[in-house]
């Protein structure tokens, strides 16, 4: 088998605390708790049993990679960052409108409604926005919630 790259040696204080949040009786993630025990079992330091990924993965019933990542995030991340969960540095779509088009759309909702309507609805205002070439489009469900957080 070829060398670990990343490999873990626990100091006595990083081992006191993984051990204390596996023995905890507190509620705990159960993800922090299962990382916390893949990092004691690979621990590679003069007191860690160091188990091969392959021994650890099967233990925890994990995949191997999961056993090699948490690894990893303790050596390039540090202690408290490998127990937590990773957060995206950017949300999956973006948002279709910012402060000033939100304000826009606002502006029109708050206007006169159209000639022959007693009131704007939701499909008249995401059909308004497009035709004034202030979203390319937009879901009549996205003005919904933009005019529940403005109002």
């Amino acid at each position: 088998m070829s060398q670990k790259r990343y490999v873990v040696e626990l100091s006595e204080e990083e081992r006191a605390f993984l051990t204390g949040i596996v023995q905890s009786e507190k509620r705990i993630a159960r993800r922090k708790r299962l990382r916390a025990q893949v990092l004691l079992k690979a621990d590679q330091g003069e007191d860690g049993p160091a188990w091969t990924d392959e021994k650890t993965a099967e233990a925890f019933d994990v995949h191997i990679n999961t056993v090699h990542t948490t690894r990893k995030r303790l050596v390039l991340l540090g202690l408290e960052r490998s127990l937590e969960d990773k957060r995206r540095a950017e949300p999956p779509r973006k948002r279709v409108f910012d402060g000033k088009k939100e304000k826009e759309l606002l502006a029109i909702a708050s206007g006169p409604p159209p000639e022959g309507r007693a009131r704007w609805t939701l499909h008249l205002l995401a059909d308004e926005v497009v035709r004034l070439d202030i979203v390319d489009s937009v879901s009549y469900e996205t003005v919904r919630r933009v005019l529940k957080r403005g109002i």
